[in-house]
């Protein structure tokens, strides 16, 4: 891991790396032991109340076409959870892309994918934060064609490679690489996140975990933070890439408190999160699409815009989009 605060040389496409065994020393919290279970039981499971899920045919949902963009303009649309159709620098780049209905053990999403595959334009790269189920969905990757580039942290290559995608690229934190497109080059950084990996029973810590940072010739900056807690790695983040222009955060799985927080940050978290990293648009995701977690469907987007409105901040920099909504980044 380069400890350099300055940006890295880029990296060799492809290129073919060792790891080491285990990522375990990157954690910034323990992870749940065997008491957990049982005090989830105790205290009311992983799931909300029947009156709770009586919110979920009023969460947002409203499709619609794609945006026009040209190689000079950032634009987003949320597919649902961390999946995101990111046009930057002329290039199509999916975020944990996710078009299942249903993943394991979790049931089917709440709210349908926002954009139908087919009227997906030709996917440019795809960016992988980690391989937990509801980020790493391989019935999704399998649409892809196998010469599609993807970006993924260390260690998880060769599972990309096992299903035979020939353009993988993996990093560790701090390190990037760029890929040509129409409108120059498009930088992809990877940088750490407060979480962790698993994916088997025998392969915890296995392979890294963390956010990206895409960034256009002209200095256009996104930064997709994948799954993460709270904590200090927002402001150094902030500080090695400034001038983030959006900030695509998570805010939704965070109840019970006690057992998630240190991976997952609630609505006031991930505001903060996005005062740390000096980004001047957020937009919240991880919510609305999967029962992750014991909160009330619709109180992620409650509880982000009370605490967007603490802060004094305009409420146009704040892009709560529905499922399938987008927006186009002002220059």
């Amino acid at each position: 891991m380069s400890d350099s605060a300055g940006p890295a040389e880029p990296r060799p496409l492809g290129e073919r790396r060792r790891w080491p065994r285990s990522f375990a020393d990157r954690l910034t919290a323990p992870l749940p032991g065997i008491y957990t279970f049982p005090r989830v039981v105790r205290q009311g499971g992983m799931r909300p109340s029947a009156e709770a899920l009586r919110q979920v045919p009023q969460l947002p949902f409203e499709p619609a076409p794609l945006p026009h963009v040209d190689a000079a303009t950032v634009a987003v649309t949320w597919a649902g959870h961390a999946s995101w159709v990111l046009r930057v620098g002329g290039l199509t780049v999916l975020t944990d892309p996710v078009w299942s209905r249903r993943i394991l053990g979790t049931p089917a999403r709440m709210t349908p994918v926002g954009v139908a595959w087919d009227e997906l334009p030709p996917i440019d790269a795809v960016v992988i934060s980690h391989n937990h189920y509801d980020h790493l969905d391989a019935p999704t990757l399998r649409r892809l064609p196998r010469d599609t580039p993807l970006f993924v942290p260390g260690g998880l290559a060769a599972w990309c490679r096992h299903r035979r995608f020939t353009r993988v690229t993996e990093l560790d934190w701090w390190e990037a690489a760029e890929l040509p497109a129409p409108g120059g080059t498009v930088r992809f950084d990877f940088v750490p996140a407060h979480h962790w990996s698993k994916r088997t029973l025998t392969d915890t810590c296995r392979s890294l975990w963390g956010g990206w940072v895409l960034t256009d010739r002209t200095g256009q900056r996104v930064y997709f933070a994948g799954d993460t807690g709270y904590g200090h790695w927002f402001a150094e983040i902030g500080r090695r890439y400034p001038d983030i222009d959006l900030a695509l955060l998570p805010i939704g799985a965070y109840d019970p408190g006690w057992l998630l927080r240190p991976v997952h940050t609630n609505p006031e978290e991930a505001v903060r999160a996005c005062q740390d990293l000096g980004a001047r648009h957020m937009a919240p995701m991880h919510w609305a699409t999967f029962l992750l977690s014991a909160e009330a469907p619709l109180e992620p987007l409650i509880r982000v815009r009370a605490a967007w409105a603490k802060t004094g901040r305009p409420a146009g920099q704040l892009w709560d989009l529905p499922v399938g909504g987008s927006r186009v980044l002002d220059p």
